[in-house]
């Protein structure tokens, strides 16, 4: 999946450190982040110096010291965010793109990193100001943690837990398509966790949601952290509890919704989403019974 890193070693503790010149940096301009795309389909970050030089071209010399956050340290490699409104680089081999098309590339170490930056970017720009008096924030010394010098409140990057369940009946997979969105690729049903709600009640009722059925027997698979929302995937396998598979298709959220046998399914595994592994997992017959 996305986080199987292809080499190397994650080391995502916070630091105050500032950044080399060939350290690489994490530009955005709302949901779309700044790359280079190579011939071979990887991709390329811009690196300190570039971002330097581009700043001051454009006379932007004050935003150092509050417009760059590290992020982690990946293979021997120091990653930041650009906390400042970017704008489009000197270098044109440089262009920004869709956060969401960026999974599909060869470079997933990258797009990991990219998509984890994305999540602190929000996270930062969102708690710059402290939600319970209203004073401006300061960042923590030692924890990734924006702290609120007037009321010492503690404000810690938000997770946001969500499900990804695959619905099953006998040798068959319940896939759906999301309503009224770009996103048109085969899924399966998914949703938040709501306040005072434990994930397997979760399960249950974005299925019931979603296609108006019930299930039981809910085992756990895996998770996956999943920057595009903030949130942390949990993915579960459930039965459907009866015998028919009459859907209710709430229009709103799905396109469509069917069962697909074991030995058909329409979808298959692309090494990044915790989706599509659990439907390689239900074809080769490995889910968790």
């Amino acid at each position: 999946m996305l986080q199987d890193l292809e080499y190397g070693r994650l080391e995502n503790e916070f630091r105050h450190t500032a950044p080399v010149a060939t350290a690489k940096v994490v530009c955005a301009q709302g949901s779309r982040l700044l790359v280079k795309r190579k011939e071979d389909d990887t991709l390329v970050l811009p690196t300190y110096a570039e971002v330097m030089a581009w700043a001051k071209e454009k006379g932007w010399t004050h935003w150092y010291e509050n417009e760059v956050q590290y992020v982690f340290r990946m293979q021997e490699e120091d990653y930041f965010i650009w906390m400042g409104e970017a704008g489009a680089p000197a270098d044109t081999s440089f262009c920004y793109e869709p956060a969401m098309t960026l999974r599909q590339v060869k470079s997933k170490n990258i797009c990991y990193a990219m998509m984890t930056a994305w999540h602190l970017f929000d996270w930062y720009r969102s708690n710059r100001f402290c939600g319970r008096c209203g004073a401006k924030t300061k960042h923590d010394e030692k924890e990734r943690m924006m702290r609120c010098p007037e009321c010492n409140n503690m404000i810690f990057p938000k997770i946001a837990p969500s499900v990804i369940v695959g619905v099953t009946h006998g040798d068959r997979l319940l896939l759906s398509k999301y309503a009224n969105r770009s996103y048109t690729r085969y899924g399966m049903i998914a949703g938040f966790t709501e306040i005072g709600e434990t994930v397997e009640k979760t399960v249950q009722r974005e299925v019931m949601e979603e296609v108006g059925l019930k299930v039981k027997n809910i085992r756990y698979y895996k998770t996956q952290p999943w920057g595009v929302t903030g949130g942390l995937l949990l993915g579960y396998f459930c039965d459907l509890d009866g015998e028919g598979e009459d859907i209710t298709l709430d229009r709103e959220e799905l396109a469509m919704a069917e069962f697909f046998p074991r030995n058909n399914l329409p979808a298959h595994d692309d090494g990044i989403s915790l989706t599509r592994e659990m439907m390689r997992m239900f074809e080769e017959g490995r889910e968790p019974k």
